[in-house]
């Protein structure tokens, strides 16, 4: 892997305290896809097999309610999605769709598993950074849910 490459993927905080032969091995199990603005890399309700981590570019999560799609929040590079349906291996919670064009690393269950193969204490950092992630949205969630109810008694 490109210096430059294994930089940019240390300073994202999915990645955070991996080691560079971890990061090379989860690098070599996944592929990059490329979407154009208003195209969707995943939709709600499909199966979720891979995580992805953007790399160029922003995104926006969309939930359906009803017949209309809300705006959860947006992403840009460095951030992941898709991390929910593989640590509860449920379906897709949310749809992702490009704001622009967009390059994200796409890492599969098996490259997950790869990593807990050769390194489970590595494995369980990442694992731990990707519930720190989720726990930081729900925080986030929370903040904004409950910002204009008014104080209890």
């Amino acid at each position: 892997m490109e210096q430059t490459r294994l930089t940019q993927l240390q300073e994202m905080a999915i990645f955070g305290g991996l080691r560079g032969d971890v990061l090379e091995m989860l690098e070599a199990q996944s592929s990059e896809l490329c979407c154009a603005a208003g195209e969707f890399f995943i939709h709600e309700g499909d199966s979720g097999e891979r995580l992805y981590v953007l790399l160029e570019g922003r995104v926006e999560i969309l939930k359906r309610a009803g017949e209309r799609l809300r705006r959860l929040r947006c992403l840009g590079p460095g951030d992941c999605f898709g991390e929910m349906a593989l640590m509860d291996m449920s379906r897709r919670s949310a749809s992702v769709r490009a704001l622009s064009a967009c390059r994200a690393l796409e890492i599969s269950a098996a490259g997950l598993l790869h990593v807990y193969e050769r390194d489970v204490e590595q494995f369980a950092l990442l694992e731990m950074n990707m519930g720190r992630e989720v726990s930081r949205r729900l925080r986030e969630t929370d903040e904004h849910l409950f910002d204009p109810l008014p104080d209890a008694e």
